[in-house]
Parts: C-alpha cells; structure tokens; sequence
C-alpha cells in the first residue's frame, strides 16, 4: 500500500469511528464524482441532485462497511453504480427514451412553425444550453447498464479491472460491451447531430422547438450556470484512466460540472444534525 492509500485508509478508518471532519474531507472528495454519475446516468439537474444527496449519505452511513478489499473511490462508485441503476424516481424512469424516437423528432419535428419563444436571450447561450442538454437526454437512449458501460468508460476512462469490479463482469466483457456501445453512439451522433457529425440538427435551429418542448428553460440554463471543472478534480480516479479505442474525441460533450451548492449543503447539514450524532453512536 502506497503513502496516499495508507492516508486514505487513516482517513476513512477515522471517519467510519465518527470523526466529522475526516468525514467532511471524504465527502468534498468524492461529491463532484458522485453528481456527474448522476448528471449523467438520469439527465437532469434537479434528479441528479436528488440522487447524489442520497448516494453521499449512504456511503457516510455504511462507512463501516468499507473493509479496504478494493480502494475507496471503486467502493463509492459501487454505492452510486447500484443506487443509480435502480432508482425509479427520475423524469425518464416513467418515460423512457430510444434512438429510433430521437432520430424521428430530428427528422419530422416541425421547427419551422414554432415562434421565438427565446425571451431576449441571446440564441448563442440557448443553443449551447440544448447542445449540452440534448446530448445529455440522449444517453437515456441507452438501458441503464448500458449507459453506466459508457459513462464510467467515456466520461471517466476508468481502467477495465476497475469498471469491471464496479460492475461485476470481467475487464474483457467491459471492453468489448464499452466499444460496441460507445459505436452505437458515435453512429447515431454522425447520422443525425450537426455539432458531433454530419447530420442535419442544428441546435441553433431547434431552440425555439426545444423551449416550446419544455427541453430548455431560457431563464433557467442550468448547463450555462454550471461551473465546469475537470476530470482531475474528481477524484483519484484520474490515476486509472484507460483508452479503449480512438473514439473519445466524438463524445467532448461529457464534461463534468461541479456539485451544486445546495447538495453540499444537505450533507453539512446532515453532518452537523442530531440524526448524525444518532448514526455514529449507534
């Protein structure tokens, strides 16, 4: 064990004992990693929110459940893996998506007969807005293991054995499945999307469709608000980045934003609670 994992282990062994500030550091190191897992495996703000409050104070209450048997971010990435694969309580759980309705709306959305409905800001911003968005959404397209697959393996390169121990399969089964899925993406982003590839959506084109359509909010861009950071600031698992293939340029729209505020909040709050003091001591 290396000097930075013997610190990390001091570090949970102290916070899983009831250390609050030892557990304040664990969360503030993983909480960035935790949101975008989220971002992106529900595709909204408001869900991954909810979700990543919830994920955080899991792991800060089943603390004493980590044994060290694998390093501490695969075992919060275990937490959030499993937590975000069942959770039902997202907008797309009751509506889900696929790639063949978001090629029709591309093909037959009657854009053209929408008004402006951009409320004075500027279509520049709204058009970023629903870039980020959209490619979001898409990734609803996919069944939720699948998108898991792509996003520990795209948005995060994680190292095979690692995604692999994360998901309960074999680095092989995970770089064979990451390929297949991250060309089933790349096909459509070429077929269809102008920003991506070659297709004919433009989202300049489509904001007025996309506001009408309750996509984007012209007075509320979460994605434009959003402070961007990068990978590295995550967490440690930039240590473990591996490539699979020669893709990763195609899917520049898997940027990673930091925890909102309020859901920092939540937890400093829980951690300063009397149902904190309960937990520990119990």
């Amino acid at each position: 064990m290396n000097q930075r994992n013997e610190e990390l282990q001091a570090l949970v062994d102290k916070a899983a004992a009831g250390d609050k500030k030892a557990l304040e550091t664990l969360a503030a190191g993983v909480q960035d990693m935790v949101f975008n897992l989220s971002l992106r495996m529900l595709g909204t703000f408001a869900d991954a929110e909810d979700a990543a409050q919830d994920i955080l104070l899991k792991m800060i209450t089943h603390l004493s459940s980590f044994r060290g048997d694998s390093s501490f971010t695969t075992w919060v990435f275990r937490i959030a893996v499993n937590h975000l694969k069942n959770y039902r309580k997202h907008m797309f759980a009751s509506r889900p998506l696929s790639f063949e309705y978001y090629g029709d709306d591309i093909e037959n959305g009657k854009i053209q007969d929408v008004p402006d409905l951009t409320q004075n800001v500027e279509k520049e911003l709204l058009a970023e807005e629903l870039k980020m968005s959209c490619t979001n959404v898409m990734l609803q397209c996919l069944d939720g293991e699948s998108r898991c697959i792509f996003i520990l393996g795209t948005m995060f390169q994680l190292d095979s054995r690692m995604a692999g121990e994360i998901l309960d399969m074999t680095p092989e089964a995970y770089r064979q499945r990451l390929s297949r899925i991250r060309k089933r993406m790349a096909d459509f982003l070429g077929q269809y999307c102008g920003e991506y590839g070659d297709g004919r959506c433009k989202c300049r084109d489509r904001v007025n469709y996309a506001i009408q359509s309750h996509r984007i909010n012209p007075l509320k861009l979460e994605y434009m608000a959003a402070r961007e950071i990068t990978s590295q600031t995550m967490s440690d698992v930039a240590n473990a980045m591996e490539e699979i293939d020669e893709l990763s340029q195609d899917f520049s729209f898997c940027k990673p934003y930091q925890c909102p505020q309020r859901t920092k909040h939540l937890i400093q709050e829980f951690l300063d609670s009397a149902q904190f003091s309960i937990v520990r001591n119990s």
